[in-house]
């Protein structure tokens, strides 16, 4: 994967129940590993005061796949912002395994008031902390 500076970096090995019967994981699967990525991204904002009340949730999720993991591969993964809204914003996700594609992912997700869950304006800290955009998805494809 090419490296970027602007992008978190999120690792996981795939475990044996997270594959189907071909053997490869089970795509549903990529959700949960995007899922984790992002929470390991946002744990840091999460322990400040000024962001507490402040949260995400998923609006939409689209998902390209351009090779298989298995039980036991390491699955190298790469997250950045991709668009800033006012109060939405999409993220780009992109995995590899062994210096090879997997997938790329592009996840629009909506900043909440954590108690109302209504919509809100993505706060200037949370804003610094997920940086500019860049686009991964585009450098990562085969």
């Amino acid at each position: 994967m090419e490296n970027c500076q602007a992008a978190h970096r999120h690792a996981l090995s795939v475990r044996w129940g997270e594959c189907d019967q071909q053997g490869v994981v089970f795509n549903a699967h990529y959700l949960a590993y995007i899922d984790d990525a992002l929470e390991t991204w946002l744990r840091p904002l999460r322990a400040r005061p000024e962001t507490r009340d402040w949260d995400v949730m998923l609006v939409r999720c689209n998902i390209e796949w351009y090779g298989s993991l298995r039980s036991g591969d390491r699955l190298e993964m790469q997250v950045a912002i991709a668009r800033w809204g006012r109060t939405s914003f999409d993220v780009g996700f992109t995995g590899s395994s062994a210096g090879r594609p997997v997938f790329g992912a592009l996840a629009v997700y909506v900043s909440v008031d954590k108690e109302s869950g209504k919509s809100v304006e993505t706060p200037a800290r949370v804003r610094e902390h997920l940086g500019a955009p860049v686009d991964l998805i585009g450098r990562h494809r085969p």
